[in-house]
């Protein structure tokens, strides 16, 4: 197990070598499904239950790092680095806020990184050298979850996640179109278990932006379930107000609003996987 201590930078100090903790890929190619929304508030409920966490942000927009208070400022590292210089994650990470919670920010650099690395034998397997220590500067910082906020579209960035990933997250969301496009991604999943990630899986997924008062979103959920059976959370991320005021603020719903119905349901995700987390180690 990790120590909780930190070093002078804020970040946790662990063994050194690979980074041991799970590595979950958040992951939809469609955009608008409240993906980012889920990575922040499922890593700041993690780190609230004792979970020492990183946010590894690859999406250019920088949605979840500006999110969490690592505006573009402070972006002086970030996972465009790693990715093209092969810098270690722990040179680029910082410390969000008092939670156990930190970030490996992105830059709108990442745009480019398909036109970057077009005769690069290696440019699938980037990130996985960084996180798993394949790299000749392996990361000295152990974390217990490591969260990958992917772009919305199945690019370099996302397979990069992909490959480096032991689990995905797919967010899911309660309107009409929920499951177009949801073909596709599986198919690509498959393609990176058979060619770049054997140990892939499937951590679920989870239905989002839940409107009670819609009879629509009681029946795609209800259809999404009847399709995928258990591999749907029963946790249902509702839509909610002070969880979209949240990232204006620069801070996860669950501090800027512990008890609204948005933060209770961050909460209720984060147990949900840590006990799927805890079946599929055993399984």
């Amino acid at each position: 197990m990790i120590s909780h201590g930190t070093n002078s930078g804020g970040i946790p100090a662990g063994r050194a070598g690979r980074m041991t903790g799970r590595v979950i890929a958040l992951a939809n190619q469609k955009g608008g499904v409240g993906k980012t929304t889920t990575a922040i508030n499922l890593g700041a409920a993690l780190a609230q239950s004792g979970k020492q966490v990183l946010l590894v942000d690859l999406d250019p927009q920088g949605n979840a790092s500006t999110g969490l208070g690592i505006g573009p400022e402070r972006r002086t590292a970030s996972t465009y680095h790693v990715l093209t210089e092969g810098r270690p994650i722990a040179d680029v990470t910082l410390r969000s806020g008092d939670l156990s919670l930190f970030v490996a920010p992105a830059s709108a650099d990442l745009a480019g990184i398909e036109a970057e690395f077009s005769d690069t034998a290696d440019r699938s397997q980037r990130l996985r050298a960084a996180l798993r220590n394949d790299s000749d500067n392996p990361p000295t910082h152990c974390f217990d979850y490591i969260i990958i906020d992917c772009p919305p579209s199945l690019n370099l960035l996302t397979v990069n996640a992909l490959a480096a990933a032991d689990t995905v997250l797919v967010p899911l969301q309660c309107e009409f179109f929920a499951l177009e496009g949801l073909t596709q991604l599986l198919g690509t999943i498959k393609r990176i278990q058979t060619r770049l990630n054997p140990q892939l899986r499937m951590q679920g997924i989870v239905l989002t932006m839940y409107d009670r008062r819609n009879n629509l979103s009681a029946q795609v959920a209800e259809d999404v379930r009847l399709n995928l059976g258990d591999t749907v959370y029963q946790t249902i991320i509702p839509r909610n107000v002070r969880l979209s005021e949240a990232p204006s603020y620069a801070l996860p719903g669950l501090l800027y609003d512990p008890h609204c119905a948005g933060s209770e349901a961050y909460r209720a995700l984060a147990g949900e996987l840590m006990r799927r987390d805890a079946a599929l180690i055993a399984a």
